[in-house]
């Protein structure tokens, strides 16, 4: 299975030349450290900055330039500060191309749920309906499973959802789908050593699988 990193690495393959991405809370941060260097991207953060650069290292820290994760980070040459009101202003504008969420759930037919655990304390829904409301193209880097063995990739969420049919891929610890039109989940690529039959046995939603199945790489 792969751990985080490798799983950001590899969303890291998805992203284009050009693009305005958003990077959700969690494994999406990481995404950051793993874009190539020839590609012009600008990565943007809901609390009112364009222009994320990789994690900082101990020397370079500056306290006071967080994401929304409230994670300090490094901003690139060109970057703008600006109002959270702003920044959704152009989440909401649909300025944003590639949007990469954290998930508890997903369904599917491309519903998220990623905001909520009825019973435990939240502090409210962030952004994440506003980007999943507003993007043109979502990615989901989440676990395969939960810590109890059970599928996240479900016919239907049983959490509180967040987007309805809004979720295109999604990256896994263990593979690559893609969420069809019609529902169901289309089987890409799988984990390095993970096999076929383990994935479907571990995902309850439909599953497409057609083919030989290849093996995820990480060269960007």
């Amino acid at each position: 299975m792969l751990n985080k990193d490798q799983i950001a690495q590899r969303i890291a393959k998805e992203v284009k030349n050009g693009q305005y991405i958003n990077l959700g809370i969690g494994i999406p941060t990481l995404v950051a450290n793993y874009i190539p260097d020839e590609l012009e991207v600008v990565l943007q953060s809901e609390n009112g900055l364009l222009g994320i650069g990789p994690f900082p290292t101990e020397e370079n820290v500056d306290a006071d330039l967080i994401n929304a994760g409230k994670q300090t980070i490094t901003m690139v040459k060109g970057s703008s500060l600006f109002s959270s009101a702003e920044s959704f202003a152009m989440i909401r504008g649909g300025h944003v191309h590639l949007t990469i969420l954290g998930a508890m759930e997903v369904s599917e037919n491309g519903d998220i749920a990623n905001w909520k655990i009825p019973g435990k304390m939240v502090k409210g829904m962030g952004g994440a309906m506003d980007l999943v409301a507003s993007a043109k193209n979502i990615i989901v880097a989440m676990q395969h499973c939960s810590r109890d063995g059970r599928s996240k990739l479900l016919k239907e969420c049983s959490l509180p959802i967040t987007g309805i049919k809004c979720v295109n891929k999604i990256v896994s610890d263990l593979a690559v789908m893609e969420v069809l039109p019609e529902g169901g989940f289309k089987l890409l690529e799988r984990a390095p050593g993970v096999s076929v039959e383990e994935i479907v046995s571990k995902t309850e939603g439909r599953l497409v699988v057609d083919g030989e199945i290849p093996e995820m790489t990480f060269d960007n």
